[in-house]
């Protein structure tokens, strides 16, 4: 039994009093859960030890770090904390071997079986048999009548029918089973973990004197001040020192809901802030905690089981009573137990309970390697049925680098000035439109100071700040004119025609009045329009498109994209809105967002779909992540989901055909106990096979010049 770091808190200075949480590989019998509390509460140190056999997770507060480091070494578990020799992928953390010994009881027994005294024939085959007895004992003490109950009685009417054959049989097949389905859980975690690792390349250091500076993460140390603002992902783990936000821990703690976080308040590497500013003092920094968020999510995403995994094992579990009183049944009628073995050893459960978490992992493992993070089994299930599919306009639609094209004063201003002061602000946010302000000013050689004070970002799309004693705001038409009052009317014109070019502007107003206006071309990703078409071809009955920009624009951009159907100059709250509407009349919505202002409309849908090049805030809330700046993933994830959720279906009906066809031969005694749990077995084993087997066609291999 193996024993996984799930959680810990402990002190700033790390030395003493605090708490952790590892987990087991496999639920704890109450026996083994006894020993371990005891021996966990007579080590020094150790003041309290809280066990729970039926997940296998154990909770223990320690004192300092020795008593730490002795309880680790009670459970085996490695000390994770951040070292040079901290792991660098989960799989370091997965047993060296797989269960069951690997391929040796292949090899033993088509190889050295045969060659055996009849004497250590049976010998070998009860030692094999003996870990599987051992789980059913195991289920059976839990109260539970699961499938290891059905696979050890099966093995133990074999043993007292002195069928020994029969028994190698059984345990061979079993074993194989489980080794298909740890290589395909590993292989899966290796994949995930290496698309969901945490990379944060610069942060923003708070100085002695009030400025902010953009350094690489590499060189954070303990105790320096790190600001991170709306939709920012926080590097480091640490204390907030200053300011207040609203936090999204879902990658940390599970929790849906974004919570307050200030002063003197914990925060966690990974976690996102969905609003607000906060200025956090560096407790630990580096791969450690990147890791740990990792393995917290990957975890996470391996309860999402889908809908229909939950269904075929609840199935499987009704299964199995059935088998035992149908087995009951046969021995009480015809009193031959030969009839009754070979009703015991062909159930319907192992098939059903195997095949279909193996080809949702199989999916996830695929999806990763064709450019596509699917965060759980349930959002497989989600991707096939959705029928309505939501566009957010910039940076999902049109390329994630716009540029900003023109700039246009208004009377008594000067376009450097404009640009320089935009850009002073919108640096420190993340988003696409943000970074091509940004872009042009240095296009242009204008350098500014950090000379405002705080930036904040409003939620209702802009940024306000103060700069020499004047009011600043940039952002939407919506939000200078109808939120700030401001009269954008002296532009008209200009704004007209750019409108009719289907560009996007943003607005700078100063005390205010209207100080100038940013034309931002955004064109659309080339493969935009023949995804949606394709898309619609796979079954999508609505397509809409929502954007911040005014009518005539959102109209010229929908065109081009093939979209009839569009909503203009939408506030964040509003998509979301709409995205709830939808699914209130029906709708089954898959989203695809980008900005900050999408995680709602994200959160609101069936399933939501980010763009890699996204704020890290919808990337977190998204339920689906495309890792290649590409709308063509969307084709490739309708397609697997659609596929897995086919093949479950048909693994589903294969198995209960063959698997009655099975029965029928045992009752009428066409098949002897042996050929029956062989067929069974194989039934398994083929339909285990033809879960994991590849949706889509294998990645093509990168070009020389991009290896290079």
């Amino acid at each position: 039994m193996s024993f996984f770091i799930i959680h810990e808190l402990q002190d700033l200075n790390g030395t003493t009093t605090g708490r952790m949480r590892v987990r087991a590989d496999r639920p704890l019998p109450p026996p083994p859960a006894a020993d371990l509390t005891r021996n966990l509460e007579e080590l020094p140190g150790i003041s309290d030890v809280r066990v729970n056999p039926r997940v296998g997770s154990v909770l223990f507060f320690y004192a300092d770090r020795e008593s730490r480091l002795s309880a680790l070494r009670l459970l085996a578990v490695r000390d994770e904390a951040p070292a040079p020799d901290t792991p660098d992928n989960i799989s370091d953390l997965l047993p060296e071997e797989p269960p069951a010994g690997g391929m040796l009881p292949l090899i033993r027994f088509f190889v050295i079986r045969p060659f055996l005294p009849r004497i250590w024939r049976v010998i070998t085959s009860v030692a094999a048999a003996a870990p599987f007895l051992l789980k059913g004992v195991a289920s059976l003490l839990r109260g539970r009548l699961s499938v290891d109950v059905l696979d050890a009685a099966a093995i133990t009417a074999s043993i007292l029918m002195r069928d020994f054959r029969t028994v190698s049989v059984l345990t061979l097949l079993l074993g194989l089973g489980e080794t298909l389905e740890y290589w395909t859980r590993r292989r899966s975690l290796d994949s995930l973990t290496e698309s969901l690792a945490l990379n944060v390349d610069s942060v923003w250091l708070l100085g002695e004197d009030g400025t902010e500076v953009s350094v690489p993460l590499s060189q954070v140390q303990k105790d320096d001040l790190v600001v991170v603002r709306d939709g920012g992902s926080i590097p480091v783990d640490g204390i907030v020192e200053d300011g207040c936000a609203v936090v999204n821990q879902s990658s940390m703690t599970g929790e849906p809901l974004g919570v307050p976080r200030a002063k003197g308040a914990s925060v966690f590497a990974g976690t996102v802030v969905e609003e607000g500013r906060l200025v956090i003092r560096v407790s630990h920094v580096g791969d450690g905690t990147r890791l740990r968020q990792v393995v917290t999510f990957i975890e996470q995403s391996e309860a999402l089981k889908a809908g229909i995994q939950g269904k075929t094992e609840r199935l499987a579990d009704l299964a199995v009573p059935f088998t035992f009183g149908l087995a009951a049944l046969v021995w009480l009628t015809t009193r031959n137990p030969m009839r009754a073995a070979s009703v015991l050893l062909v159930d319907y459960s192992c098939a059903l309970k195997l095949a279909t978490p193996l080809a949702v992992l199989a999916s996830m493992r695929e999806g990763a390697g064709h450019g596509m993070v699917i965060k759980g089994g349930r959002y497989l299930e989600a991707l096939c049925e959705a029928d309505t599919l939501v566009f957010d306009k910039t940076g999902t639609l049109t390329n994630a680098s716009p540029r900003v094209v023109e700039v246009i004063p208004a009377e008594g201003q000067q376009c450097d000035e404009v640009l320089r002061v935009m850009a002073c602000l919108e640096e420190h946010f993340p988003h696409p439109v943000a970074r091509a302000v940004v872009r042009k000013a240095q296009e242009e050689n204008l350098q500014h100071e950090e000379e405002h004070a705080q930036v904040e970002y409003v939620v209702a799309h802009g940024v306000a700040s103060s700069l020499h004693g004047k009011k600043l705001r940039v952002g939407s038409r919506h939000y200078i004119e109808h939120d700030e009052g401001v009269d954008v009317s002296p532009l008209e014109a200009d704004i007209v025609r750019q409108a009719a070019l289907g560009r996007s502007l943003l607005y700078l107003s100063e005390d205010g009045k209207l100080a100038g206006i940013l034309a931002i071309e955004d064109p659309l990703r080339p493969e935009a329009a023949e995804v949606v078409e394709t898309l619609r071809g796979m079954g999508f009955k609505r397509v809409l498109m929502l954007t911040g920009d005014d009518e005539r624009t959102a109209r010229a951009v929908a065109a081009s994209a093939g979209i009839t159907e569009f909503r203009a100059q939408v506030l964040p709250a509003d998509k979301a809105r709409v995205v709830q509407e939808l699914t209130d009349s029906g709708c089954k919505v898959l989203m695809v967002g980008d900005g900050i202002n999408d995680a709602p409309a994200l959160s609101a849908s069936h399933v939501g779909v980010a763009m890699i090049d996204g704020t890290d805030l919808a990337r977190e809330v998204a339920n689906v992540l495309l890792t290649r700046p590409s709308l063509g993933g969307l084709i490739e994830a309708r397609r697997l989901a659609c596929g897995t959720l086919r093949r479950i279906h048909t693994n589903f009906a294969v198995t209960l055909t063959l698997n009655s066809l099975f029965l029928a031969g045992g009752l009428f005694m066409v098949l002897q106990p042996g050929l029956s749990a062989l067929l069974h077995n194989l039934t398994t084993l083929g339909v285990s096979l033809n879960a994991m087997r590849p949706h889509l066609p294998a990645p093509e291999a990168p070009a020389m010049e991009d290896r290079a």
